[in-house]
């Protein structure tokens, strides 16, 4: 039996292995071991039982002589030790003996000069389709020729950690040692665990490159290849802002940004089905078919129908599919130098501009930032809109102190006099909470249109004294008044005493995490006024 080298990690009596089977393989094994079943439309459907989503307080990284200094240490980037780590790796190996295994060899990076070689091993097959749609395949002269991995993942949903004995925080357990290239999946079956840790891995490993790591979406003119990319948290429309049908999709969530230009990591798409519909997201929507794996979408056991406004199982159901099944990828999934930075934000409590332009400084402090804002969701007697800050738009994956990051990017803007512009597509003329509506989805579709057109270089631009940026009085396709976020609040004193107190919230998020921000990042923030 043709084992492609597991026995060098431990891993020595198998009962089978396969290496990068097709999806119609991997599927046919899926449903041969019970693993989910076939919607209607041919999808493999899954469930992950009780990890639906992502384990942060499960999540490690190895803590060692030649990494320590780099890791930014704190709660979202917590050590555990190489012995710990060892042992666990030790019984999971023993755990993978007797069993089918699952390998594929891929990469991460479009762009060849600074691809990354990917080996994932898996006790799911289910979870091997899904990593062989996220990453870049290999031709089959590739695979041939595709030699010792960079990293190596062992992703064991199965094995389950012993808290007391294996000083894990649960039965899950995630994490990386940079220097011996490994990464281990304990105790969840949530694929979206292997598709970042390759993700935190690159977010490390680009930064000696000189290239950028994003936790961002991009999209390029098809003639010219100007491009354009898209920060945000979740619900900020960073997805669908990113799908134009007059643009090609190079990516919907990670990038780097090297000297070249900006390259897609991956080779495949993971998308959010909550309230999916044809209508509103048609992309997504008709790549929901063979060879893609859905989790956690509620499907009716006869006619094998799909629910997705049913979140029986979790609010956070997805989809992965290779990026051909979207009809104006690019391919390779690689642009230009970005030509214009958008960082989007859901303002909860309506008091952002729809659209502000960001000098460097400036561009800098709400990247750290990484502000949106939601509705206070089921909690009783809450009713006010809540922050939330995520540094780098993608908290839980940058290894490294935002500084390095931040810095990258400062550079990159001033090299290159890329454009940043901080589109709010949330609320206006009121808080959610006081009933207002969100920002029209064409009105921001046209001022990020005209963001990326330069159709704001000649109009003449306000200063929000107290959020501290640029905003236009005129954009093609949007009624003037609209650009004005305290113009529409007709109770200006309740607009002031709201913007100052989100400007204060931004100014204590940045006082405690970032205390050592230059000054000239640090005084970009917004300020707020004393109320009389």
């Amino acid at each position: 039996m043709e084992t492609y080298g597991i026995e060098k990690l431990g891993i020595t009596s198998p009962s089978a292995v396969h290496r990068n089977w097709t999806p119609a393989q991997l599927t046919e094994a899926a449903l041969r071991r019970g693993e989910g079943t076939l919607s209607e439309t041919g999808a493999l459907v899954v469930t992950t039982g009780k990890y639906t989503g992502r384990s942060p307080k499960d999540k490690f990284i190895v803590d060692t002589e030649g990494i320590h200094n780099e890791i930014a240490w704190g709660k979202v980037n917590r050590p555990v030790s190489r012995e710990n780590f060892n042992k666990i790796k030790e019984k999971m190996v023993n755990y993978l003996n007797g069993k089918e295994i699952f390998i594929f060899d891929g990469y991460a990076g479009a762009d060849k000069k600074y691809t990354q070689k990917f080996r994932i091993i898996n006790e799911l097959a289910c979870q091997n389709m899904f990593i062989h749609q996220l990453l870049i395949r290999p031709t089959a002269e590739e695979l041939a020729n595709y030699g010792e991995a960079d990293y190596t993942i062992i992703c064991a949903p199965g094995f389950k950690c012993d808290p007391e004995v294996d000083g894990t925080h649960s039965e899950a357990f995630i994490s990386i040692d940079y220097e011996a290239h490994m990464i281990l999946i304990a105790g969840s079956q949530y694929s979206g665990e292997i598709k970042k840790s390759v993700f935190s891995t690159m977010n490390y490993v680009m930064t000696k490159k000189n290239v950028l790591p994003m936790h961002c979406s991009a999209n390029m003119d098809p003639k010219t290849h100007e491009t354009a990319v898209f920060f945000g948290l979740s619900g900020t429309g960073k997805t669908t802002l990113s799908a134009d049908p007059n643009r090609k999709l190079i990516g919907d969530d990670e990038h780097g940004w090297s000297p070249d230009g900006v390259f897609n990591f991956e080779g495949g798409c993971y998308a959010k089905c909550i309230n999916l519909s044809k209508e509103n997201e048609p992309e997504i929507y008709n790549a929901i078919k063979f060879g893609s794996m859905v989790e956690n979408v509620v499907m009716d056991p006869e006619t094998r129908v799909l629910d997705f406004y049913d979140s029986k199982y979790t609010e956070n159901t997805r989809v992965g599919y290779p990026i051909n099944y979207i009809d104006n990828a690019a391919i390779p999934s690689m642009g230009g130098i970005p030509k214009v930075v958008i960082f989007l934000t859901a303002d909860a409590f309506g008091v952002l501009p729809p659209i502000s332009r960001l000098d460097k400084n400036a561009a800098m402090y709400h990247f750290v930032t990484g502000f949106t804002s939601k509705l206070a969701g089921t909690e009783r007697g809450i009713t006010e809109p809540v922050p939330t800050f995520s540094t780098l738009f993608g908290e839980p994956f940058m290894p490294m102190d935002a500084s390095v990051y931040a810095k990258m990017l400062g550079e990159k803007l001033e090299k290159y006099g890329t454009k940043v512009y901080l589109v709010n597509t949330g609320w206006a003329g009121g808080s959610a909470a006081s009933g207002a509506k969100r920002m029209k989805l064409a009105y921001t579709r046209a001022m990020v249109t005209a963001a990326l057109n330069g159709s704001f270089d000649n109009v003449e631009f306000k200063h929000h004294d107290i959020f501290n940026v640029d905003y236009p009085t005129s954009c093609p396709d949007v009624p003037a008044e609209m650009l004005d976020a305290r113009g529409l609040w007709s109770d200006k004193a309740a607009y002031d005493k709201a913007a100052n107190k989100l400007a204060q919230m931004f100014n204590d998020n940045f006082a405690e995490k970032y205390p050592n921000m230059p000054a000239e990042i640090t005084n970009a923030g917004p300020k707020p006024m004393s109320m009389v």
